[in-house]
């Protein structure tokens, strides 16, 4: 089992930045990519950026050159340093992990909200 807690969301104003933070703890060494996804009210959960034990990172076309995902193995965290946010990236952000026999896990979700 894997357990993921994130932090770091909230109100910021259109232009502004928000650093979102994944703590995730149990047989980490299953894990290969962790990633982030996020969910807008009336829509369906998307994939915002993910990166893979050796550090590869992949982002979608929407937040291309404003996000940037990393990761530290040692502390088993993943974190999201979103630049520039705009009001559409308004949603629940969530933190994912994934093990090699494709089981995903999830962290509860964190309220990013961009006001403009």
């Amino acid at each position: 089992q894997v357990q993921l807690v994130e932090s770091g969301g909230g109100l910021v104003q259109a232009g502004g930045s928000l650093r979102l933070s994944c703590a995730a703890s149990g047989s980490m060494f299953s894990i290969n990519n962790m990633a982030w996804y996020r969910q807008a009210p009336g829509k369906q959960r998307e994939l915002v950026a993910a990166i893979t034990s050796a550090g590869s990172t992949s982002y979608a076309d929407s937040v291309k050159g404003r996000f940037t995902i990393s990761r530290d193995n040692a502390k088993n965290t993943v974190s999201l340093q979103m630049n520039s946010l705009k009001y559409e990236d308004t949603a629940v952000y969530y933190c994912n992990a994934l093990n090699p026999f494709g089981r995903h896990y999830w962290g509860q979700g964190t309220q990013v909200t961009v006001s403009s």
